[in-house]
């Protein structure tokens, strides 16, 4: 399994490509464990109320490419959100 820079680099450049327990590995960087993760959905507490979310799914193996652009868009949150403090 990659780190999870290489894993953002890779979420960046093509976001259909990505496997979910990369995706899942981000998000708990991120997000820490999931609150949620006994179905084929895993689901992570944000800082904030609203979107964007942190609710992926395991799709055969795949994250969708919808959760995947999610995810980025939370990670760039907390990202700015930590630069300000």
């Amino acid at each position: 399994m990659a780190d999870v820079s290489k894993i953002l680099e890779q979420m960046r450049r093509e976001p259909a490509g990505v496997r979910f327990v990369d995706l899942k590995k981000v998000c708990e960087h991120y997000f820490s464990a999931a609150r949620q993760a006994g179905s084929s959905h895993a689901i992570y507490k944000t800082p904030w109320a609203g979107d964007p979310r942190v609710n992926i799914q395991n799709a055969n193996g795949r994250a969708k490419t919808y959760q995947v652009r999610q995810v980025l868009q939370a990670v760039e949150r907390v990202e700015r959100q930590s630069d300000e403090s």
